[in-house]
Formats: C-alpha cells, structure tokens, sequence
C-alpha cells in the first residue's frame, strides 16, 4: 500500500551528517537560541511522506518522526488542506480564549474530532498545548477529585482555614499529596510532570521537586517465550512494591501515571497482566490511574490507544495525549474529574483550536486509510526480519521487544550513539532512548516498501561497526 506517491525511492546523502550549511546555521542560530540539540536543519518544504530532507541536500528516510510526534508524513495534503481552510485562518488571526470565549466551531471540532477516537468509557476531555502540560492537568484533576472524596457528598465547602493557608501554600488549603511514578518513567519537564520523571538526572538536577513515590517498572528479560516464569514473577513483585508504597508513603497517594510502554526510558514494556495488577490496586485503594500515552497514542502500537493492548476490565480514570495526535489534553472517564468549581481547571488558551483542526484531518486520515490496522500488519514483518537479522548480527541487536506491538520496536546495542551516527551517515534517521536503546518510531504511512532499506541501513552499518 503507498500512501506518498511522491517519495523518494531511496535515502540519499550528499554530505557528512550534519553537513556544513547545517553546521553553519546552527552557529548563527546559537547566538540568539540553544542550538545545542540541534541535529540536522531540516528544509521542511522539500521533505514529503516518510522522507525528510536537510539544508544540505540530504534526504533521510526518517524512522523517528520528530520524536514520534508526525503521524501521516511530511506535507499531508490533507493537513494542507486543512490549514489552508476558512476554520483555520480564523483560529489562528481570531486565537480564542476557549473557555470563556469559544467558537461556534469549537463543539463540532471536539465531538466530530477528538471525542470519535476517545478511549473506551471516556466521555469528556480537556485540551492543553502540550505532553506535559496534559499530565500537569491530570495531576490537578486527580489531586482535586481525591479531595472532594475525602471531604464526602455533604461537606463540600472550603472553610475559611483552608481558604487562608492555601495563600501560604500551607496545609489544609495545600495538602500534602502525592502522584506515584515508575523508575525510568518521562511524563514531561514541567515543575508537577517533571517531579513524576525518572528517566534522567540532566531533566531533573536543580530543581525544586514534591516529594513524590517511585516504584520498579518490570525489567522484562527477552525473547519473552523463554523467561516466562521468570517474568511473572517480576511483575509480581513490582505491583507488591506499589501496594507497599500505596499504603506507607508519608503522604496520601492520590494517582498513579504510567506510561503503556515507557519510551524515553528505554522503551520498557510488561504485560497486560501487569497493568490489569496495577489498575485493581488503584480501584482498591480508592485512587485514580492516570495513562500517558502522549507517546503511544494515535496507532503506533497498532491499537489506537497502547492500554488496549491491556484488555482492562474497566475504563481508566485519566488517558493524556500529544505528539501524534498534533494537540494535547486529557480524556477522562469519572464525573468527579471534572472540578467542582469553575475556574480550577483553567487557562487563557485551554489549547488551542487550530491544532485540534489539524488533529482532526489527522483522525481523518487514520481512519479512512485504516492506518492503525496497517500500522500492526507493518510492524508484525518489521520485527520478524528485525528478529532474522538478530541471528546475523547478535552482539549488536540485543533484547529485540515490540512484538505485537505494531511499529514500536527497540533493542539495545553496545553503542547506540555512533549507530545513531552511522545511520544518519547511511540517510537513515532513527532514535534512541534510555542508556543504550535504539527505538524505532516511524510514521502511520511507512510501508512494506520501506522496510528493505531501513534494513539495508543497519545491515551496512553493523558490519562497519563489527570491523
């Protein structure tokens, strides 16, 4: 199936990589901006479908997406049209403080867009502006919602105590509450999201964070068929950590977020057994189970959201999304996450209605090309010949994982840096994660008819590095 008509055949590089004029912008641009993460200066008009090109007349067969964040390839016609639409013009000269000044198109834009693909059970969402800013409000909606619980149907008036330590920042106006996180977890770089990051100590040194919990999150050993046994029994004893920490932390636990498969941590997964484990102890301990699949969501898991791999009896309490969905928020799927007052979720922009315009032809095209379907079939045959080439090549591809899981595919490698390297020299751009991960996050669209040549690519540049 080919859904950019107008690719490239091939990668190709002109330069080393970065080339010069890359390296060159990137010393004016640090003048006045950071340009230290810079990698390539990308010439965004000449880049289509899969393939990305850079200032240097490079073309990459890009299999990382901006950070998993593009999902139906560079230059959409779709999204053009969209952007180019009487709706979009209007939201972007006419920028709408939505919640108390929202369009006549705001309601069609959520029900016929966002609310079409909301998880099962989840019946209202918030939208925000970015990944972290989505975890930041379900942190406040859980933290909100457990306080009126505890307040009880017949006490939900502030007192006047409350009401004048919360100016000080003191309890009972200020609680002491907590959000409990996994090791090597990322929910963001906000204050709130960033105290729930775990992943590595240049996001979090000198910052002031709460004084929130941290349990394991399974470390699987792979293939899976063959620790079994071994696994089960680490997954056990990850949830018995949680129920410890859920009963003795020195503060009330009021949620718990976990990413489906943890991503900037290594691409870390467990089984739906795991998960199914987590959820009953959250149901038991009266708390709310918070999801981020601002990573995982919209298809790459080949299911459109990665926790209906979980097959949970029970919708979750919170699900937050970003990067491919090309907005940002939260669904949820209990009444009492919604405040009790107005105002206590709030921000002048609440969003933002042209990228949930973009959202939309996204969903659009997601759905009419059944792209979540394709994406499972893709990465079922990406795997298998990732798994074959693992035989010719087993000191560099260890603990292949992603199986089932549509495109998200990882394995480790004793250098994920110079293979990075490598590949892009090679006009292949893929990502890493965690110390030594190499990810794979490719867009909704990539094909059968890429994956020979991203094979091609680590084929060559393992037998380079094994010399």
């Amino acid at each position: 199936m080919t859904f950019a008509l107008s690719e490239p055949p091939a990668p190709s590089t002109l330069t080393a990589v970065p080339g010069p004029s890359t390296n060159a912008t990137k010393r004016e641009l640090d003048v006045i901006f950071d340009a230290r993460t810079t990698q390539i200066v990308v010439d965004y008009e000449k880049s289509y479908g899969n393939y990305l090109s850079d200032v240097d007349g490079n073309c990459f067969l890009d299999v990382y997406a901006q950070i998993a964040s593009i999902p139906v390839g560079y230059n959409n016609p779709a999204l053009i049209q969209a952007a180019q639409s009487r709706e979009m013009i209007s939201a972007l000269v006419n920028r709408p403080a939505i919640g108390n000044f929202p369009s006549q198109h705001w309601l069609k834009l959520l029900r016929e867009g966002l609310m079409r693909v909301a998880p099962r059970g989840c019946t209202q969402v918030f939208t925000a502006q970015s990944g972290s800013e989505a975890n930041e409000l379900a942190f406040k909606a859980a933290f909100m919602a457990y306080q009126r619980k505890q307040r009880g149907p017949d006490n939900q008036h502030w007192s006047t105590r409350e009401l004048e330590s919360a100016m000080k920042n003191q309890a009972p106006g200020s609680p002491d509450l907590a959000i409990l996180s996994f090791k090597d977890s990322f929910h963001g770089r906000g204050l709130g999201s960033l105290s729930a990051t775990r992943s590595k100590p240049v996001h979090k040194m000198d910052i002031p964070s709460f004084k929130w919990p941290q349990a394991t999150f399974p470390r699987l050993k792979y293939p899976l068929e063959e620790h079994e046994d071994d696994n089960r029994a680490e997954e056990r004893r990850c949830l018995q950590e949680v129920e410890h920490i859920l009963a003795s932390w020195y503060c009330p636990v009021a949620g718990v977020i976990v990413e489906p498969i943890q991503s900037e941590g290594g691409d870390n997964h467990a089984s739906p057994g795991f998960f199914q484990g987590l959820q009953a102890l959250t149901k038991k301990h009266g708390i709310y189970l918070i999801v981020d699949e601002v990573q995982t969501g919209f298809g790459a898991t080949g299911r459109f959201w990665g926790h209906e791999h979980w097959e949970l009896p029970a919708a979750p309490d919170i699900v937050t999304f970003s990067k491919k969905a090309q907005t940002a928020g939260y669904f949820f799927s209990d009444a009492m996450l919604r405040p009790d007052k107005a105002y206590r979720q709030f921000n002048t922009w609440m969003g933002d209605a042209a990228r949930v315009i973009i959202s939309n032809a996204v969903i659009d095209e997601i759905l009419s090309k059944n792209l979540v379907e394709h994406t499972a079939r893709i990465g079922d045959i990406l795997y298998e010949r990732l798994a074959a080439l693992s035989t010719k090549f087993p000191q560099l591809i260890l603990n292949l994982r992603g199986k089932g899981r549509g495109t998200y595919i990882a394995f480790d490698t004793p250098d994920a840096s110079s293979l990075l390297k490598e590949m892009r020299n090679a006009g292949i751009n893929v990502g890493s994660c965690g110390v030594s991960t190499i990810r794979l996050r490719p867009m909704l669209i990539f094909g059968e008819e890429h994956i020979p040549l991203l094979l091609d690519g680590f084929e060559k540049v393992f037998a380079k590095l094994e010399k």
